[in-house]
Order: structure tokens, then C-alpha cells, then sequence
């Protein structure tokens, strides 16, 4: 009987010991997470009224939550567009700060008119909401260094969607251990973040940011990009290969509220 006991203890001790073990040597992801809400409005009023809620409301209310370096974008063809846009990229740092931001802004006292708008006059038509999570090689949110005014900066948002769950491990691959992360570090195109699309309506895809002074600077950016040694190298790999099926890039514009 002693010698079961024994060798009952014994294993019990080897299971505590295994549990600790595996506890110990975990370490947490690195990086951090995104959302990124895209507001859809079909006027210039709802616009106002939902930009007047996001200075006056969302952003105080997320700043005083510790939540910093939040961007708002409007779209730069919105005065053309039937369906017009805004851009909201929140920087989190886990996925359970995420979870308790709606929390936080019901605990707000509002009474805006976004707030209190009536169901037939809508400060929105819908919001589509996108999680995100950094790339290995930039785990953190970069504030972009540029000196032009507001209204003339340009920031380019692009959506790569891939034909397979497979190819798009290989894009992703591309940007981090590929190398292209540190070919546009190198080309100053001042990247805002980069990032694997968690929860959205067009997976596969990653999504980044990049950032000009102008559209001119912009677009001798990307004609440098283009002609580089080192990028049509990495873009002839076979690895590499039909690893993107839809490129969808939007050009946006800082409000004057935004943190960068």
C-alpha cells in the first residue's frame, strides 16, 4: 500500500511539475491588435454629426480609457462618392481591452445627436468593423514623420486578399521574413502599421498603412518602389508567386482631430 502511495505522489508531482513547466516557458504574443471601424454614410450631414461624436466623445472617452494614438480618416473621394466613408484605427494592446470599449463608452454620458438621433434620421447607413493583428517585424503602431498641412497628406490603405488560406501565409511570409517590411522601411514610405486581418468580410487579406506628404510624393514613392533591384527579386520568387488576388487600396486624409 505505502509503495502505491508512492507512486501516486510521484505521478501527481511529475503532472504539478509538467503544468508549471509549460506555464513558465509561454510568453504572450508580441505585438498588439487593431480596429479599425469604417463608418458608410450618404450625406455630409451624417458625416458631421458622427465626426462631432468621435472629437467630442469617442476619442476622450478611449484617450481616458489609455488608449492612444488613434487615427481618423476620411476618405479623399468622398465629395464624389455615393457611399462616404470614415476611417477610425485604434491601436489595443489585448483582446480584452477590445472587448470592454463598447462598455466604456455606454458608461459616457452623451446626449449628442449622434447619440440621441432618431431611428429615420441615422448619423450612419452601417459601420463594418475590422480586428487586426500587427506583423512580427512591426509590432507597434508608428506615428509617421511628415510636414506638409493636414489636407495635403496622403495615406494609402491597402487590403490585399489572397486566393487561399495558403497563399496568403506565403504574402505574410513576403512582408516579415520576405523581406519587403524592411524594403519599404528603407524607401521612407512611412508606415503607419502592418497587420493580419483576424475578424473582417473579405478574408484572407492583411491589411497596412503607409503614409506622404502628397499625392506627388506618393506616387514617386511607389515608382521608386516599382523600379527597385531588390524588389523585382523579391517579387520573381516562385514562392511568392499569385500570392495576391485583389489589391484594394483607398486614399484617406487626417481630420484635424486625429492624433497623427
Amino acid at each position: 500500500m505505502k509503495k502505491y502511495l508512492t507512486t501516486i505522489a510521484c505521478f501527481i508531482f511529475a503532472i504539478t511539475i509538467g503544468t508549471f513547466t509549460q506555464a513558465k516557458v509561454y510568453k504572450a504574443p508580441k505585438g498588439e491588435y487593431y480596429q479599425l471601424t469604417v463608418y458608410h454614410f450618404k450625406n455630409n450631414t451624417q458625416i458631421a454629426t458622427t465626426e462631432t461624436y468621435l472629437q467630442n466623445v469617442y476619442l476622450p472617452a478611449l484617450h481616458a480609457f489609455g488608449i492612444k494614438h488613434i487615427g481618423v480618416f476620411t476618405s479623399i473621394d468622398n465629395d464624389t462618392a455615393a457611399d462616404k466613408k470614415l476611417y477610425v484605427l485604434v491601436p489595443i494592446k489585448t483582446l480584452n481591452q477590445l472587448a470592454n470599449i463598447p462598455k466604456v463608452l455606454a458608461n459616457k454620458k452623451d446626449s449628442s445627436s449622434y447619440a440621441t438621433a432618431a431611428y429615420n434620421q441615422p448619423p450612419f447607413e452601417r459601420i463594418e468593423t475590422i480586428v487586426l493583428k500587427s506583423f512580427e517585424l512591426m509590432p507597434r503602431l508608428q506615428t509617421p514623420q511628415l510636414t506638409t498641412p493636414l489636407q495635403e497628406r496622403v495615406y494609402e490603405l491597402r487590403s490585399y486578399q489572397s486566393a487561399t488560406e495558403t497563399l496568403y501565409r506565403q504574402k505574410v511570409k513576403m512582408f516579415n521574413a520576405g523581406g519587403e517590411i524592411a524594403l519599404f522601411k528603407r524607401l521612407g514610405f512611412n508606415a503607419v502599421f502592418y497587420a493580419e486581418v483576424l475578424a473582417g468580410s473579405k478574408m484572407p487579406n492583411l491589411m497596412y498603412m503607409t503614409s506622404f506628404n502628397n499625392k506627388a510624393d506618393r506616387d514617386a514613392h511607389w515608382k521608386t518602389f516599382g523600379s527597385d533591384v531588390e524588389w523585382k527579386t523579391l517579387s520573381a520568387m516562385p514562392q511568392y508567386q499569385n500570392t495576391v488576388s485583389k489589391n484594394d487600396t483607398r486614399f484617406l486624409r487626417p481630420t484635424s482631430y486625429s492624433d497623427y
